[in-house]
C-alpha cells in the first residue's frame, strides 16, 4: 500500500510548485527582455558604425569597415544583397566568446560590413540567468518552508480536533476543542464541540430516563420478590420465581449500567489480591461446570469485586451462548476466558459490546447489558477487555489487569 501523504508534505508541495513555476515564468521573461534590449543597442551602435563607414568608404577615407569578408553570415548577405538595405545579424548568440553583432550594407557592387564583439553581452546575460537561478532555487526553498509551516499549524489546529473527537467517541463527552480563528478549521473545531454538547445531552437523558425506569420497577420487583416465597410449592411457583429473579438481575444490571455512564461515580477499591483467586471465585459464584488452570499467577492491586463481576459476566456469557467446556486460564495479569461455541458475532468483534441488542446471534447476557457492564467496570478498574475467535474455533474473551505491561501473546 502506498503511504499517505500528510497535510503538511501536500502544502509544501503545492507552494513549492507554484513558487518554481513563478520564478520560471518571472525568469524567462526578464532573460527574453533583457537578451531582446541588449540586441538593439549594440545593433544601434554597429547600424551607426556602419553609416559612418559607408561615408568614409564612399570618400576614399579608410575607416577599418571590412569589403566583401568572406567570413559574413550568409543569411546576412542574402539580406543585403537581395535587397539594398542596411541589415545587423547577431552570429553565436549563445557563446559568450565568439558572439558578433554585424552590420552590413551594399555600397556598388561591394558589399560593406563592421562587427563588434558580443561577448561582453553575452557573459552579462549568463550572469543575469545564473541569478535568476539562484533567486529562483531560493525562492522554491522558501515557498517549501512557508508551506510547511502553514500546513504545520493547520494541521496542529486539525489533528487537536481529531484527537478530541477520537476522545469523545471513546468516552470522554468532556473533551472539547479549544477555539482559535475564524477559518474552516475553527468551523471544524466548533462542530466536534456542538456534536460533543448535543452527544452529552442525549446520553444523559437516555441514563437519566434508564435510572429512572429502573428505579421505578426495584419497589414493583421488590414485592414481587416477597409474594414469591408465600407461593405454594410446586411448579407454578418455580416458574414464577425464576421469571422474578431474572427480573431482577435485570434491573440491577440497568442500575449499574446507568451508575456506570456517570464518569466519577463509580471508584474502585483497591487491594493487592492474587490473579487465580479473583479467577477462582467468579467461577465458583457461577456455578459449577467451569475449568480454572493458571499457567501463571501474578498479585496486582485491583478492585476484587469488579473483577469478580467482570469474570462472572465472561463466563456466564461463554456458558450461556457457547459451548462447553467454558475455559477459564489465568497468565500472570491476563485471564483468557474461552469456549468451544460458534465465536463472537462480526459486529461484536468490530464494534465492541454494545446494549439492547436482542439478536440471537448477539452474545450477551439478556438485552445486552452482560458485556457492557464488563466494558464499564473494565474502564473504572484501567484494565482492558479483548475479543477474538482463534483460528482453532470458538471465541476468547481476555481481561488484562495490566494493559500498559508489555507482554508476548501466548499462541
Amino acid at each position: 500500500m502506498r503511504p499517505a501523504v500528510g497535510l503538511r508534505t501536500k502544502a509544501a508541495l503545492v507552494i513549492a510548485g507554484t513558487a518554481a513555476v513563478i520564478a520560471a515564468l518571472i525568469g524567462i521573461l526578464v532573460h527574453q527582455r533583457t537578451a531582446e534590449n541588449q540586441r538593439q543597442n549594440v545593433a544601434g551602435l554597429v547600424d551607426a558604425q556602419l553609416l559612418d563607414a559607408a561615408d568614409d568608404y564612399a570618400a576614399g577615407i579608410d575607416s577599418g569597415a571590412l569589403v566583401n569578408p568572406t567570413d559574413l553570415p550568409a543569411e546576412l548577405r542574402r539580406t543585403v544583397t537581395d535587397a539594398p538595405v542596411r541589415a545587423t545579424f547577431l552570429q553565436d548568440a549563445g557563446d559568450s566568446r565568439d558572439a558578433v553583432m554585424w552590420a552590413a550594407a551594399k555600397t556598388g557592387d561591394d558589399v560593406l560590413a563592421v562587427r563588434r564583439s558580443y561577448a561582453p553581452q553575452a557573459r552579462a546575460l549568463a550572469d543575469l540567468d545564473r541569478v535568476l537561478l539562484g533567486s529562483g532555487t531560493a525562492a522554491v526553498a522558501f515557498g517549501c518552508v512557508l508551506g510547511a509551516a502553514v500546513a504545520a499549524g493547520a494541521g496542529r489546529r486539525i489533528a487537536a480536533s481529531a484527537r478530541t473527537a477520537q476522545q469523545i467517541a471513546d468516552g470522554d463527552l468532556t473533551a472539547r476543542v479549544l477555539p482559535s480563528g475564524t477559518d474552516e478549521i475553527a468551523r471544524l473545531g466548533a462542530a466536534v464541540n456542538t456534536m460533543a454538547d448535543a452527544l452529552s445531552a442525549r446520553l444523559e437523558a437516555e441514563r437519566r430516563v434508564t435510572a429512572d425506569i429502573a428505579h421505578e420497577l426495584r419497589t414493583p420487583v421488590a414485592g414481587l420478590v416477597t409474594a414469591v416465597g408465600l407461593l405454594p410449592p410446586g411448579r407454578p411457583a418455580d416458574l414464577v420465581s425464576g421469571g422474578v429473579d431474572v427480573l431482577r438481575r435485570l434491573v440491577e444490571d440497568v442500575l449499574e449500567v446507568a451508575r456506570l455512564d456517570v464518569p466519577g461515580v463509580e471508584r474502585a477499591q483497591t487491594e493487592q489480591v492474587p490473579v487465580s483467586t479473583l479467577a477462582h471465585r467468579a467461577a465458583a459464584a457461577v456455578g459449577a461446570g467451569t475449568e480454572v488452570r493458571v499457567r501463571g499467577d501474578a498479585v496486582v492491586e485491583t478492585d476484587p469485586r469488579r473483577v469478580e463481576r467482570i469474570l462472572a459476566n465472561l463466563i456466564g456469557n461463554a456458558r450461556r451462548h457457547g459451548a462447553p467446556p467454558v475455559l477459564v486460564e489465568v497468565d500472570a495479569t491476563a485471564v483468557h476466558v474461552s469456549d468451544e461455541g460458534p465465536g463472537f458475532p462480526e459486529d461484536l468483534l468490530e464494534h465492541g459490546p454494545r446494549r439492547f441488542r436482542t439478536s440471537a446471534r448477539e452474545r450477551g447476557t439478556g438485552i445486552g447489558l452482560g458485556l457492557t457492564i464488563v466494558a464499564g467496570q473494565a474502564h473504572v478498574l484501567g484494565a482492558a477487555v479483548t475479543y477474538e475467535n482463534p483460528p482453532t474455533g470458538g471465541a476468547r474473551a481476555t481481561l488484562d489487569l495490566a494493559p500498559d505491561v508489555g507482554r508476548v501473546p501466548r499462541s
